[in-house]
């Protein structure tokens, strides 16, 4: 069974920054992309960044380009999103997704199958 537990949300002011980590256990975390999404309140949830099996690509929304950087370290089971550069509109409920199959990069809900329980970021201006 796939379990993501996301951690290291918070509060900070404006330019700030954040380094979130999403724990993987159940299966061999190596073998598959990695996503970051967000929601906020009355909002649908929005892509944020995905990353291939070994890192070596990565993809944002458009929002986040230039200020967020995800990361994995697949011998830790392990993956982050560094958020630089923090606004009041990044404020949101932040979580990890995993999808079922092998595969390419995904950057829809839909490709996701698997979700933390997220994590808190409010960002004050």
């Amino acid at each position: 069974q796939v379990q993501l537990v996301e951690s290291g949300g918070g509060l900070v002011q404006a330019g700030g920054s954040l380094r979130l980590s999403c724990e993987a256990s159940g299966r061999t975390f190596s073998r598959y992309t990695m996503g970051w999404f967000r929601q906020a309140p009355g909002k649908e949830r929005e892509f944020v960044a995905t990353i291939s099996r070994n890192g070596a690509i990565a993809a944002y929304g458009d929002s986040v380009k230039g200020r967020f950087t995800i990361s994995r370290d697949n011998a830790k089971n392990t993956l982050y999103l560094q958020m630089n550069n923090l606004k009041p509109e990044d404020t949101a409920v932040y979580y990890c997704a995993a999808p079922e199959r092998e595969g390419p990069l995904y950057y829809t809900v839909g490709g996701y199958d698997y979700w933390g329980q997220g994590t808190q970021v409010t960002v004050s201006s």
